[in-house]
């Protein structure tokens, strides 16, 4: 593996370093989570981690982590390729109902806007009182 492909590998697995830790410590059940989350990602920390505790070679760990790398990005593009036709009808959705609702929404405004700009200031003097008061509580 050379330089440029190392780099490519070490950034992929710290992109996916969290979704990683269980599917390493399945691999390697003696490696503790906070162990993993003190390397911060780093893919020569984790490296060095597991090999200092399993009987594994560098190369050997190198390989399983780049695999569940692998694993990990092929699910990311199924899930995202799944979700893309939801988006577009999400998307056709919203202009639909944009462009039915606008009309509806708009010609009382036109017709009393004094009593719109009072009902928008009285919404939001009460999602600021709700607000507040939340805070307060917390």
């Amino acid at each position: 593996m050379d330089l440029q492909e190392r780099r490519q590998a070490d950034a992929r697995f710290s992109e996916y370093f969290h979704e990683l830790i269980p599917e390493i410590q399945k691999e390697w059940p003696s490696i503790a989570k906070d162990q993993l989350v003190a390397t911060l990602g780093s893919f020569d920390e984790v490296v060095r981690v597991i090999t200092a505790q399993t009987m594994r070679t560098r190369e050997v760990v190198q390989e399983q982590l780049l695999e569940l790398t692998a694993v990990a990005e092929a699910q990311a593009r199924h899930v995202g390729e799944q979700l893309e036709p939801l988006e577009d009808q999400l998307e056709r959705l919203l202009d639909e109902l944009d462009s039915a609702l606008r009309h509806r929404l708009e010609e009382p405004v036109r017709k009393r806007p004094l009593l719109a700009i009072g009902i928008a200031a009285g919404i939001g003097l009460l999602m600021g009182l709700v607000l507040a008061t939340g805070r307060r509580d917390s």
